[in-house]
């Protein structure tokens, strides 16, 4: 079966933990375990193949994938050994790529911007991913943008509106190209942990009266989030986190705060209050905690896969 080619824009944790997981999955095969589809349409990981990669950092960009994955500020946990890709990554346009707390963090590469839809073609990649950190609007676009030049799909894996953006929709439907997103749900998520507990309980008659979901993290992509998308994923998750319930109740719901030697780390904690029979009072407080980065490798496998069936039906 033909290879599924794909392009990365950014090359941070998730791109480690997808490029990691591909090499993992295909030395060994027969260990499906955290794959949430082994197969899906015929399609196993080891057909996807990365053929173009773009970052900004001056610690990635000239390097080949197998090393930039591991360059620093990422920290995502190495988990297997690469071997060269043979791909080199390639300096693409900043735009707003840099939230101003990542400023201090990111070393700007000085090489000339590529061009990055004739990058795309000379790769013959047929998905462009976009993986940029939160609140990279411009950016996130123009990657859009150059999907479209170079007849690309586009997976947006951040929370910039392109696939739910009427506009942007009817770009890609003219184009004949799949176009999926937005934002990214985690394989192993704090929010959907949360819905589940709150669906339980009600299912079993308790009424909720309050519960709270705050989550601390480290990495980059942590503080992306508190620097530009702060409120905007409160709203997000909190609205989520509501749709599990059949009534109105009080909840907050949303990333707090950014631990540096959390490094590549969530923890999330919860609280439900609540009553049941009699009205006898019951609350609930834990702590939930995974590594950021796995989190979106499955994930992606399946949209990549998912996305190369929608290409088949062009």
């Amino acid at each position: 079966m033909p290879k599924i080619k794909v392009a990365l824009a950014g090359v941070g944790n998730c791109a480690s933990a997808f490029i990691q997981g591909l090499r993992y999955y295909s030395v060994l095969a027969e260990n499906t375990v955290g794959l949430r589809n082994p197969q899906l349409g015929g399609y196993t990981p080891s057909d996807i193949q990365v053929v173009a990669a773009f970052d900004v950092d001056n610690r990635k960009v000239g390097k080949d994938l197998s090393e930039a994955i591991f360059a620093p500020p990422n920290n995502a946990p190495r988990v297997t050994d690469i071997a060269e890709i043979g791909v080199t990554v390639k300096k693409a346009p900043t735009l707003d790529g840099i939230g101003k707390s990542a400023h201090d963090i990111i070393q700007l590469s000085s090489q000339t911007d590529v061009n990055v839809a004739e990058t795309l073609c000379e790769a013959k990649a047929e998905i462009l991913i976009n993986l940029l950190p939160s609140g990279a609007t411009n950016a996130s676009q123009y990657y859009a943008e150059q999907a479209l030049v170079a007849k690309c799909a586009f997976i947006n894996a951040t929370p910039t509106y392109i696939a739910s953006d009427a506009a942007w929709a009817k770009k890609f439907e003219k184009a004949q190209l799949p176009l999926a997103g937005d934002d990214l749900v985690d394989q192993v998520g704090s929010t959907a942990l949360h819905k589940t507990l709150l669906k339980l309980l009600s299912n079993n008659g308790v009424k909720i009266t309050e519960t709270y979901q705050l989550d601390v993290g480290g990495g980059t992509e942590s503080l992306d989030t508190l620097d530009r998308m702060r409120e905007a994923k409160r709203i997000i998750k909190t609205q989520s986190v509501a749709s599990s319930l059949p009534y109105k109740t009080e909840i907050v719901a949303g990333s707090t705060d950014y631990v540096d030697f959390l490094q590549n780390n969530r923890d999330s904690y919860f609280w439900i209050s609540g009553i049941y029979f009699c009205n006898a009072p019951m609350r609930i407080d834990l702590k939930f905690s995974t590594v950021d980065a796995p989190n979106a490798g499955s994930v992606l496998f399946d949209a990549v896969r998912a996305t190369k069936i929608a290409l088949n039906k062009k």
